[in-house]
C-alpha cells in the first residue's frame, strides 16, 4: 500500500506565499513616492519661508546665469573647434602631430582646471601683453565701427581668457570624444569611400563625420553639462557669473540659515540650466539606439 505522504497530491499553489515578493515591491513602490512628496513638499516650504529674500536677489541671480550661459556657449564652440583640431591630430599619419595631440590631452587632462586658469590669466594674459596684444583694445575698436563699444565691459580681459582656459581643457576631452567616434566607424566604409575616389577631406565630411556623430553626441552633451558647472572656477578670475553673484550675495549674510539658502538657491540655477541638458541626452541617446 502507497503510503498517503508518496501520493501525488493536486493542492494548487499557495498563491498568499507566490504573491508575496509582488505585493513587497509594490509597497516599496509606494513608500518610495511618499518619501518623495514629502521631501519635496518639505522643500518647496523651505523655500516659501525665505520668498522674500529669494524675491530680491532674483534679478542679480539672473544677470550672474545669463553670464554664465554665454560664457559657456562660447567657451563650447571653441572647445568643439579645439576637440576637433585635436582628433585630426591624434589620428595624423605625421608622427610630430599625433605627439603633439598626445601631451596636450595627457598634459590637460592630469592638471586641474583651476591651474590652468591661473596659467592663463597671470601666464599667457602677460606674455601676450608684454607682446602688444590687448583683447580689450582690439574687442573695443572692433564694437567701435558697429558703434557699440559701450557693450565692451571694462573687465573684457578676464571674460576673454576665462573662455579660453574653459575651452582649451575641455577641448582636450572633445579630442578623445571625437577620436573614439571617428575609430568606431568600420573600415570598409573609408575604403568604399577611396574605391569612390573621394580624397580625405570629403571622406571625412561626408562618411565619416555623419556615422561618428551618432556616438559623438552624447558625450558631447554631458561634457557640455559638466563645462556649465566648471564654470563656476572663473570666480577666482573675477567674473561675475553666477557663481560669483551667488558667494557675494552669501558670504554678508550674519544668519548661517540665510546664508545657506543663497546658496542652495544658486545651485538651482545651476540645475535649471543643466537638467534640461540632460533630458535632452538622454532622449537623444534612446534616439540614436533605435536608429541603429
Amino acid at each position: 500500500m502507497i503510503s498517503e505522504s508518496l501520493r501525488p497530491t493536486n493542492r494548487p499553489p499557495d498563491m498568499k506565499r507566490d504573491l508575496w515578493p509582488r505585493h513587497r515591491m509594490v509597497g516599496a513602490d509606494y513608500l518610495y513616492y511618499i518619501l518623495l512628496a514629502i521631501a519635496v513638499g518639505s522643500f518647496l516650504y523651505y523655500l516659501y519661508t525665505y520668498r522674500e529674500q529669494a524675491l530680491v536677489y532674483l534679478p542679480t541671480l539672473l544677470g550672474g546665469t545669463l553670464v554664465t550661459l554665454v560664457v559657456s556657449v562660447l567657451s563650447a564652440i571653441l572647445a568643439i573647434i579645439f576637440g576637433l583640431v585635436g582628433a585630426m591630430g591624434s589620428l595624423s599619419r605625421f608622427r610630430v602631430l599625433r605627439w603633439i595631440a598626445l601631451i596636450y590631452v595627457e598634459v590637460t587632462r592630469g592638471t586641474p582646471l583651476l591651474v590652468q586658469l591661473f596659467l592663463w590669466y597671470f601666464g599667457v594674459r602677460l606674455v601676450l601683453s608684454n607682446l602688444g596684444f590687448d583683447p580689450y583694445t582690439l574687442a573695443f575698436n572692433g564694437m567701435t565701427v558697429l558703434q557699440n563699444n559701450s557693450l565692451v565691459p571694462t573687465d573684457f580681459n578676464s571674460y576673454f581668457y576665462g573662455v579660453l582656459g574653459l575651452s582649451f581643457n575641455y577641448g582636450a576631452y572633445l579630442t578623445e570624444v571625437f577620436r573614439t567616434g571617428i575609430l568606431s566607424v568600420e573600415k570598409g566604409q573609408t575604403e568604399a569611400a577611396l574605391s569612390l575616389g573621394l580624397d580625405s577631406g570629403q571622406m571625412m565630411r561626408h562618411i565619416i563625420l555623419p556615422q561618428a556623430i551618432r556616438v559623438i553626441i552624447p558625450p558631447l552633451t554631458n561634457n557640455f553639462i559638466t563645462l556649465i558647472q566648471d564654470s563656476a572656477f572663473l570666480l577666482v578670475m573675477a567674473i561675475v557669473e553666477l557663481e560669483y553673484v551667488t558667494t557675494g550675495l552669501a558670504l554678508p549674510q550674519v544668519d548661517p540659515n540665510s546664508k545657506m539658502f543663497v546658496f542652495i538657491l544658486g545651485a538651482l540655477f545651476y540645475l535649471a540650466m543643466c537638467y534640461p541638458l540632460s533630458l535632452i541626452a538622454r532622449i537623444m541617446e534612446r534616439r540614436l539606439a533605435a536608429a541603429r
